[in-house]
């Protein structure tokens, strides 16, 4: 088979450092030397502390002095892999013999995971204290940027009681002490990662090892060989589930039409699982996979663009449990020019664009930096939205400035991209007047179950022309809605304190009541999509120290550009 009719591997190459871990300290120099326990901040919630209080009393079994004992409490939150490496090394001025990480459970697991690989880097043995649905992931970073590392994973949850947790400790202290102490190949045993997937890493040639047998009846078949390649895919969990067009070479060098930057350009730093950058070639190979024109290229690049912002946060939202998927809304003429929809059911199957460049964007999430659902993903339950989520404004049916106006003007093209959940539907076909139908509205903008009860954030709300000529009509400019939101959505703080999670709030809130859901007006997106009825959708963020972030349209030199042929290659 000649390289254009191989298909390309989506993953890209693997790099897969093996860790030199540090040497263990023997029993009776941990017994006299300092330990350190670093906990992320998990451990202040629930009766998770007790991973630590119980550790501490089997140390002090043995003969530990707790006299040198020191303790750092600081979240992973925020920080890229070199910011944990520099918190790693101030850790490291302690000079500890050995180290306890926690808690791996829930979003902070894969940065805690990289901070504990910095540790073994500096020479402090440590061992990972993690809990499901975390420990996938753990196990997923611990292989791609470490191949080895002390993971010990206990069955506790939210719910489990002092007891229990103390419980799960004391079956895995054997383990614990082994780690810290052992040295050669009992510590490789220890620090082995049965991992479930990419057990063969991918192929420095950036090829696929597809080689499906000859049957001359199925080679002349449309589609032909298309279930064995679907069968490939899945099995190698580099697939969303549904069908694809394989990315041959030929295929990938066509996706390049109107993508006319270098194809190792990085647009994403390196991030999730897999601790891998993403190019353009990545995003070309997802983009002949989820079926997109070449035309589609300017808008991915400006889209993973402004992923990359700091303000959206990306590292942690590739693996968070929270369902959202990363939505885009496509603003400007060369939204219209290339065919993405804002009109009638732009959010939903028969529209091509829409479809196909939301896909492209989740497919290359998961197969570059390895967030496979089931696998190495905290999704609790996922949506619809991490399958695609995109559609664009359609000048014709908005009343007030779009996006991109806001922004810069009408003639620049940009991109708005949130993390966030799947649309919630509003309807109200009853009410006479806008006032009427922004109680509506005003209601349905967050729930005790959302993560804006907890974390204020942007939304977007997006009105159908009927209900946006309503508002108007009755004088509601865009920014008298966003004032009206800001006002009026809010929880009383007995309802959102001690559930839902950690919030997450400016400083200057601590005495505030009640508690608004967004931090000022500018947070409330309101857009125009959708056809004639009573139906608008909200659409709740992740909010996470997640922004929703705007990237203009624009050619390799910044230049704006005015026409999608503007990308045409020479």
């Amino acid at each position: 088979m000649s390289n254009v009719n191989k298909m390309l591997d989506p993953r890209g190459y693997q790099e897969r450092p093996m860790l030199q871990l540090a040497k263990r300290p023997t029993l009776d120099e941990l017994k006299k030397g300092k330990i350190l326990f670093y906990n992320n901040t998990k451990l202040g919630f629930c009766n998770y502390y007790t991973v630590f209080d119980r550790i501490k009393e089997h140390l002090r079994e043995i003969g530990c002095d707790d006299s040198k004992w020191v303790e750092y409490t600081e979240t992973v939150r925020g920080k890229n892999a070199d910011k944990l490496m520099d918190y790693a090394k101030m850790l490291a001025k302690e000079e500890p013999v050995a180290a306890i990480v926690a808690f791996g459970d829930m979003g902070t697991s894969s940065s805690t995971t990289v901070l504990t690989i910095a540790l073994e880097k500096l020479g402090i043995p440590a061992v990972y204290m993690t809990a499901p649905p975390g420990t996938a992931i753990t196990e997923g970073v611990g292989v791609y940027r470490a191949g080895e590392l002390c993971l010990c994973s206990v069955d506790i949850m939210q719910a489990s009681t002092v007891e229990e947790v103390a419980a799960e400790v004391d079956k895995k202290w054997d383990y614990i002490l082994g780690a810290l102490t052992s040295n050669g190949e009992e510590l490789k045993k220890l620090a082995h990662i049965d991992f479930k997937m990419d057990k063969i890493a991918p192929a420095k040639d950036g090829f696929l090892p597809f080689t499906p047998e000859f049957n001359e009846d199925k080679a002349a078949e449309p589609g032909a060989y298309m279930e064995e390649v679907m069968d490939f895919f899945n099995a190698e969990h580099i697939c969303d589930g549904l069908p694809i067009i394989p990315p041959t070479k030929r295929r990938y060098e066509a996706m390049l039409e109107f993508c006319p930057w270098p194809e190792d350009l990085k647009l994403v730093d390196p991030s999730g699982p897999s601790g891998r950058e993403i190019t353009v070639r990545d995003v070309a190979i997802a983009a002949v996979m989820a079926g997109c024109k070449p035309h589609a290229m300017p808008i991915l690049v400006a889209a993973f663009k402004a992923l990359n912002s700091p303000l959206y946060n990306f590292n942690q939202s590739v693996t968070t449990s929270h369902p959202g998927g990363n939505l885009c809304i496509v603003s400007g003429p060369i939204a219209q020019e290339i065919g993405i929809s804002g009109k009638q059911g732009c959010m939903g199957p028969g529209w091509p664009e829409n479809a196909t460049i939301g896909r492209a964007i989740n497919l290359v999430i998961m197969n570059v930096l390895r967030s496979v659902p089931g696998v190495c993903d905290l999704d609790c339950i996922a949506s619809q939205a991490e399958f695609t989520y995109c559609f664009a404004e359609e000048p014709s049916l908005a009343q007030w400035n779009m996006i991109n106006e806001d922004r810069f003007d009408s003639e620049t093209t940009t991109v708005y991209l949130l993390k966030a959940e799947p649309i919630h539907d509003v309807i109200d076909f009853l009410s006479l007047n806008g006032h009427d139908l922004l109680d509506t509205l005003t209601d349905c903008c967050s729930t005790l179950g959302s993560n804006n009860a907890y974390m204020p954030g942007p939304l977007v709300m997006c009105l159908t022309p009927d209900h946006a000529m309503m508002l108007k009509k009755d004088g509601y400019t865009k920014e008298m809605i966003q004032e009206h939101i800001h006002t009026y959505v809010y929880h009383d703080n007995a309802m959102v304190n001690g559930r839902g999670l950690v919030p997450v709030r400016p400083k200057e809130w601590a005495n505030r009541h009640p508690l608004p859901v967004t931090r000022t007006p500018k947070d409330v997106e309101v857009v125009t999509v959708g056809g004639r009825g009573g139906h608008d959708g909200i659409i709740l963020p992740w909010a996470l120290h997640s922004e929703g972030c705007v990237e203009a349209i624009t050619l390799p030199d910044g230049t704006v550009a005015k026409s999608i042929n503007d990308f045409r290659r020479k």
